[in-house]
């Protein structure tokens, strides 16, 4: 899988991730008041309108970007209804071709990380049967647990072929009060990227690993040092846009050869008709806008990279 998302990469020229992170104040309320009619103002409903709002936006974009990264926590919010949207969802993309990155940030030992890397990128056997209960085709996940917690996404990675990305410096303004911690004369964040490319030498694809990082484009100069400890490892770069990160700060994530990295934005781009940049669209034609932001997204990105 990270030889279709690469190769997806370079077909569009697009390193972009579309997070597709609904809440409930990005829906337009006729789309929100069609969904309550037919289901109540209840979980359903809500759950409802989250898929119809995610379906426009991924008909709009799915031929300009590689890849999605649905965040499970704005599903499950809904309960039951909502991780049934947040299947469907990943489903609609992968029918679209779109490479599927579950943002589930999973983190737990032994029998229970194997059950978390089964649900979302490995199998389950039902007596005779087995299914992939959600599919999708990268997670993420928390390693603050050592490798107890990653080995046995690892061994699901190598037999499907599937990837995680391992959370190493990410792109909260908190986030140094422990990732910053020096050990030894050197910040945490530094070692657990060194660790991220042992564990990724156990699963490689072509060029790259199935273990890539998150690393924050806030941080641009730690994603410098990074870069240089993780040459295999491809980085999944949150923090574009709405949090701040710009193309030029995205320049020190990437290889010589322009690959390397993934830039998410989120609500820089499902909400983007609330920005003033495309307010003209308006709220009933917010999937156009999301299509105009991942444009100014890639041109902005491929500036800087020159």
């Amino acid at each position: 899988m990270i030889g279709k998302l690469i190769s997806s990469i370079k077909r569009t020229n697009a390193p972009i991730v579309v997070g597709l992170d609904p809440m409930m104040g990005f829906v337009p309320e006729t789309m929100k008041k069609a969904a309550f009619a037919e289901y109540g103002e209840t979980l359903e409903g809500a759950a409802e309108a989250i898929y119809r709002f995610n379906e426009k936006i991924v008909n709009a974009t799915a031929d300009l970007i590689p890849a999605v990264k649905p965040q499970i926590a704005m599903y499950e919010q809904f309960g039951v209804p909502g991780v049934m949207a947040f299947k469907r969802t990943v489903d609609l993309c992968k029918a679209k071709g779109l490479v599927v990155i579950g943002d589930v940030k999973r983190g737990d030992i032994g029998s229970t990380s194997l059950a978390y890397a089964a649900a979302h990128i490995g199998t389950v056997q039902v007596g005779t049967k087995t299914f992939a209960p959600f599919h999708e085709d990268f997670c993420t996940v928390n390693p603050y647990l050592g490798s107890d917690g990653i080995n046995p996404f690892i061994d699901v990675c190598k037999a499907q072929k599937k990837g995680i990305f391992v959370l190493v410096k990410t792109s909260n303004p908190s986030s140094g009060e422990f990732q910053d911690r020096l050990i030894d004369g050197r910040p945490l964040y530094e070692l657990v990227g060194e660790q991220v490319a042992a564990w990724g030498e156990q699963a490689m694809g072509d060029a790259y690993s199935y273990v890539g990082a998150v690393v924050g484009a806030t941080y641009p100069e730690m994603g410098r040092v990074l870069r240089s400890l993780m040459p295999k490892s491809l980085i999944l770069v949150p923090g574009y846009g709405a949090q701040g990160g710009k193309g030029k700060d995205l320049v020190p994530f990437f290889n010589e050869d322009g690959l390397g990295a993934i830039v998410n934005s989120s609500r820089g781009i499902i909400a983007a008709y609330r920005q003033d940049a495309y307010k003209s669209y308006g709220e009933a034609n917010y999937a156009d806008a999301a299509r105009a932001a991942v444009l100014d997204m890639k041109q902005d990105i491929m500036e800087a990279l020159g």
